[in-house]
């Protein structure tokens, strides 16, 4: 089953030119043509093209290039194609942007995975005292190797760097080790209470090691990278636009908590992206239970591009550091299953507020099997099915969705969004099954990378897609997942005209030359942002 079945008929039917539309296509012509490409549009009742006209932000027709250029008018520009490939514009469904370090990055390995032994990081980290002002915040990933070393604690960081504020980031974003000087930084002191969701761990005299996770961690990150200059943050949104215009990528949906609220929209609003930005809420609560609700206030559109909407809690944690919540025990950790971040009855109440008249779309982080269940079991016992499908409920990642979950979630409505590709995700039953599946690139910012993993999964060969579901998924898969399936997602007539020209046949190069892939012409709203194909 080909994920372009999931778009309902009466939908489709509504993006298809009517006489009325095509009558209005001839009075006012097009601004721009695109013609002689080869066009994927997403849509399955129209799958492939020639061209696409575009007037003002939005397509007027799809077709064939002798019928597009009866429409023109003296003024329509026409950019000839060249038999390019163009597809709907990327959606990426789940990134972290604004992450701007008020401080120096340094780096321990040349891998975007480091495992590097703490001997390492020591060694590259008391080289950059010696040379960095006092008071000066230092940063770097990390891997298991030290994230899992009881010598790798506050303690051993505080003997090299006693005035640097010190944080060593496990590269998949749970579990960090820090400093004195980072927690006094974020005034967090010896007696901290555990915030909902996360913990501090302690030694045996009670102290703080210095290793904190989920919640906590993000907690700390938060209230020191909000320090970030406007500048700074400005500047790396821009360079981050940039790069994601070059890559196709003409929507974000961007997991909001790296920065408070204020600091997010300020540094958005002046920064004025060309692409569309979706801030999903990610409420970091502390150790008293505030700011859980701290984005209520925020107006749904802080910019012309830029939407709040949705909500995200992470339920349990991840396999690498062995807290996500599985049935079976870890390997080499005989009875230790993982944990959930928050008691299940808070979990319910998250699913019950989803449930209410009004409320927010609620994206769920969701990884182990055991965590998964629970969920499924919750939303049956709160809801029918029938309402739940109305709520779109989404569940980031979402592993632990296999065997005879599948169907449950199917049932449910749920919506699966970044779920790492090059996994042991059952992609292609999922899609069998009718659930749908939103890229997203989670940090890891090509989408053509995340696309060679999905037609080939190498961790699970038998789930691999064809490549029409993948682009197809990137596109109106993300569309759907965000609710807007109906503006954007598809070339269908009607449709915002975000789209982009690709330099390669992503259809048919070899799938090892997938990640070389980029956008040549790339346009949002019928704007054309980025362009190295007429220019050269």
């Amino acid at each position: 089953m080909h994920l372009r079945s999931l778009v309902a008929p009466s939908l489709a039917l509504a993006l298809l030119a009517t006489p009325a539309a095509a009558q209005s296509a001839h009075r006012r012509p097009p601004d721009l043509l695109l013609t002689g490409g080869k066009v994927f549009t997403a849509d399955s009742a129209h799958p492939w093209a020639e061209s696409v006209a575009i007037r003002g932000e939005r397509i007027v027709a799809v077709g064939t290039t002798a019928e597009l250029r009866r429409l023109a008018g003296h003024r329509t520009r026409e950019i000839a194609l060249g038999g390019r490939v163009v597809i709907p514009g990327i959606n990426d469904a789940h990134d972290h942007i604004v992450d701007v370090i008020p401080g120096v990055a340094f780096h321990t390995s040349a891998s975007p995975t480091p495992d590097d032994s703490f001997a390492v990081v020591r060694d590259s980290l008391r080289a950059l005292v010696a040379r960095v002002p006092r008071g000066t915040l230092l940063e770097a990933n990390i891997g298991l190797p030290v994230l899992d070393d009881p010598a790798a604690r506050r303690a051993a960081i505080d003997s090299i760097a006693p005035d640097h504020p010190v944080m060593l980031r496990a590269w998949w974003g749970h579990g960090m080790v820090v400093n004195t000087a980072a927690l006094r930084s974020a005034g967090i002191g010896e007696d901290a209470r555990d915030p909902l969701g996360g913990w501090f761990e302690r030694d045996s005299a009670g102290l703080l090691t210095g290793r904190i996770d989920e919640y906590a961690e993000w907690g700390l990150y938060r209230r020191v990278f909000s320090r970030a200059t406007r500048g700074s943050l400005v500047a790396g949104l821009r360079a981050f636009g940039d790069s994601s215009l070059a890559m196709g990528v003409t929507t974000v949906q961007n997991m909001a908590g790296n920065q408070s609220p204020a600091v997010t929209v300020g540094a958005f609003r002046a920064a004025n992206l060309p692409m569309r930005v979706r801030l999903i809420r990610w409420s970091i609560p502390d150790s008293l239970g505030r700011n859980e609700r701290e984005w209520d206030t925020v107006r749904t559109r802080v910019a012309p591009r830029v939407v709040v909407s949705g909500r995200k809690w992470v339920v349990d944690a991840t396999p690498v550091e062995r807290f996500a919540l599985r049935r079976t025990p870890y390997p080499g950790r005989p009875g230790w299953y993982g944990r959930l971040d928050f008691p299940m009855d808070t979990v319910r109440a998250m699913l019950a507020g989803a449930l209410r008249p009004g409320a927010a779309q609620l994206h769920l982080h969701v990884v182990g099997d055991s965590a998964t269940l629970l969920v499924l079991d919750a939303m049956e016992s709160l809801a029918p099915d029938s309402v739940w499908r109305a709520k779109r409920l989404r569940i980031e990642h979402g592993p632990g969705i296999d065997g005879p979950a599948i169907a449950r979630a199917r049932r449910l409505g749920i919506v699966i969004a970044q779920p790492r590709f090059e996994s042991r995700a059952p992609l292609r039953s999922w899609l069998a099954a009718g659930i749908p599946v939103a890229y997203g690139s989670d940090g890891l910012r090509n989408p053509f990378l995340h696309m060679m993993w999905a037609v080939t999964k190498p961790a699970r060969p038998g789930e691999a897609i064809s490549r029409e579901d993948a682009v197809t998924l990137f596109t109106h898969g993300s569309a759907f997942a965000e609710r807007a399936e109906r503006e954007k997602g598809m070339l269908a007539p009607g449709l915002l005209a975000d789209l982009a020209v690709l330099s390669q046949d992503v259809f048919t190069v070899p799938v090892q030359a997938l990640p070389g892939t980029t956008s040549v012409l790339t346009i949002v709203g019928g704007r054309v942002v980025r362009d190295v194909l007429t220019r050269r």
